[in-house]
């Protein structure tokens, strides 16, 4: 009962205290996760914050979720998953039900763009440790790069290209490294 609280109560301090979604909150759950728990690795956190990207739902609630479940199966992902979950819902509720222009207010409206700002650094935050933790090869460094000017070039350019033909791009990438790997892998034995 005691791990139980420990990941409701874990999760529902970062669900109640973050703003931005969930790429600001992953920095959080790795921090909390990883580094100060040690209920994960860092190498499980990579990997499930790329497949809880892939799937459907918010990308905090899918890492709360495998976190519980690593932690004490079934029971557990639905607890990290409520605990993630509650403080914001609880939150919207009752702003919802007292103020009709809660974004008319302007000290309200004036916090909410410094925490736009705050948000930007969680989310960089987590890509450079996340980045600078992994083992990379010259080749992934490539991707990443071109990758990058890719999103520069689309952005500067206002290309408008639909994200389906982004992600399908994205899957054959990650396959064609998938095969390179395991050839490299069969190579080196």
């Amino acid at each position: 009962m005691k791990e139980l609280l420990s990941l409701f109560f874990t999760f529902a301090r970062i669900g109640a205290f973050t703003f931005g979604g969930g790429y600001a909150m992953i920095s959080l759950i790795e921090h909390t996760c990883v580094e100060k728990n040690k209920w994960i690795t860092h190498d499980e956190m990579m990997e499930i914050t790329v497949i809880a990207e892939s799937t459907p739902g918010p990308i905090a609630i899918n890492l709360a979720t495998y976190v519980g479940y690593k932690k004490r199966k079934f029971l557990g992902s639905v607890v990290a998953t409520l605990g993630m979950v509650l403080p914001s819902f609880i939150i919207i509720f009752v702003i919802s039900l007292f103020l009709d222009h809660f974004l008319e207010i302007a000290w309200i409206a004036g916090a909410f763009k410094g925490i736009k700002i705050a948000v930007g650094i969680l989310i960089v935050d987590a890509a450079v440790k996340m980045l600078s933790k992994g083992k990379w090869r010259a080749w992934q460094i490539v991707i990443l790069i071109v990758s990058l000017l890719g999103i520069l070039i689309i952005s500067a350019l206002s290309l408008h290209i639909s994200s389906l033909v982004l992600m399908a791009l994205a899957a054959l990438v990650g396959l064609l490294t998938f095969f390179v790997n395991k050839k490299m892998k069969k190579e080196a034995d």
